[in-house]
């Protein structure tokens, strides 16, 4: 699944730069839609993010893009690889600034982990 985000200046630390967090919530909101909607009936918590290292600042106005691949499926959880790239609009490129794997498991109604639907 491939999503986009234009970095704005509520999103900037005092340096004028992209604050980490904001772009850890944009990757587990990106991968818990990835995985809903590859498991439409699962009710989905993020329990883990393998690695977190930021490779390049990223400024105001910076367009990001988020591309979320499911990378491994257990019996209750399944995960999502995320690779961010930094999107230069004027010439066309992209230059790789992140990427982690998203685990997620699947609760039922009592919070219980829960299977996950065969694949069909």
């Amino acid at each position: 699944m491939e999503s986009y985000k234009i970095v704005r200046p509520e999103h900037l630390n005092h340096y004028g730069y992209l604050f980490g967090g904001f772009l850890l919530k944009w990757v587990d909101e990106i991968s818990w839609i990835a995985a809903s909607r590859d498991y439409p009936h699962c009710r989905f918590v993020t329990v883990a993010l393998d690695q977190v290292e930021f490779h390049q600042s990223v400024g105001q106005g910076t367009v990001l893009r988020f591309d979320a691949r499911k990378n491994r499926r257990g019996n209750t959880s399944v995960s999502y690889h995320v690779d961010v790239y930094s999107d230069d609009l004027t010439t066309g490129t992209e230059t790789g600034i992140f990427s982690t794997c998203v685990t997620f498991v699947c609760l039922d109604a009592e919070g219980h982990k829960s299977q996950l639907p065969a694949e069909g």
